[in-house]
């Protein structure tokens, strides 16, 4: 893990502030983000660069409970060997334990194996988690797809948490929507509080009624237009989404400038929750 927490001066030079309204974060609201980090690396060619030191000051500055990550890798040779001479170069560890903020909890498992690394889903919290579970929902063999879950202590309450990466094809998501809740049924409590975070692939906006069907609704206030974060630059679809069971959502937050554009295709989503 790196070292001390960053200081909120090296956010601001780096224009990772957050923005928007101010945080509800109290001792009944469970804050969480999600954020596909495109694996550490931006730019294609000569023009490749490593952002994954700049995200570790981003996911800090979004002092979340929890932080759902997908596209994590766990090691990459050739990215690796590619940025051995940068200044601070690819960090030794894997990118989950890289990014968490110290004293957070880490949890990964791999998704995708390729010729030269792995990557996957990630989820890095604040308080205590249990056993860390893994789901394969790939629906071919040219997508990689996978649940990480994991249960979270969070003020004497375990509240499942789901970290998800959907297909590109709609029919293999309302399929990996039907997996998921076969996988829910099995693993998570009735009743129990869950969430389900991460990058869904939604680009018609048709998966909410599937998700309402077994139980799950998209955290958002009220009747408020969904939050877009892709692509990051100009963000025109709302990819990144939370669904919950059990929660009500009090607040939503994409930050949005050139700092976090930089960092990955997508903007992160950060909502705050409360025990429904």
């Amino acid at each position: 893990m790196r070292g001390p927490h960053f200081t909120h001066s090296r956010l601001a030079a780096q224009g990772l502030s957050l923005g928007g309204p101010p945080t509800q974060h109290t001792s009944d609201v469970l804050r969480v983000a999600t954020y596909n980090i495109h694996k550490g690396v931006r730019g294609v060619g000569p023009r490749k660069r490593l952002e994954i030191h700049n995200l570790g000051l981003g996911i800090e500055a979004l002092d979340a409970d929890l932080v759902c990550l997908q596209e994590v890798r766990l090691f990459e040779k050739r990215e690796a060997n590619r940025f051995v001479r940068t200044h601070l170069g690819w960090p030794d560890e894997g990118q989950a334990d890289y990014l968490a903020p110290e004293g957070y909890s880490v949890a990964y498992r791999t998704n995708a194996t390729t010729r030269h690394g792995e990557h996957g889903n990630a989820l890095l919290s604040r308080w205590p988690i249990g056993d860390i579970g893994h789901h394969d929902v790939s629906d071919h063999r040219f997508e990689q797809r996978g649940l990480l879950h994991v249960p979270v202590w969070w003020q004497g309450v375990e509240v499942h948490a789901v970290v998800a990466h959907l297909g590109l094809i709609h029919a293999s998501r309302v399929r990996q929507v039907e997996r998921l809740a076969a996988f829910i049924a099995q693993e998570v409590p009735p009743g129990a509080p869950l969430l389900v975070a991460g990058d869904f692939n939604d680009w018609g906006e048709k998966l909410d009624g599937p998700m309402q069907a077994i139980g799950l609704r998209r955290a958002r206030v009220g009747a408020e237009r969904a939050q877009r974060t892709f692509p990051s630059a100009v963000p025109i679809f709302a990819l990144d989404r939370v669904y919950t069971r059990g929660l009500a959502c009090v607040s939503t937050t994409v930050p949005r400038n050139s700092g976090w554009a930089r960092m990955s295709d997508h903007l992160p989503l950060l909502v705050e929750l409360r025990l429904d």
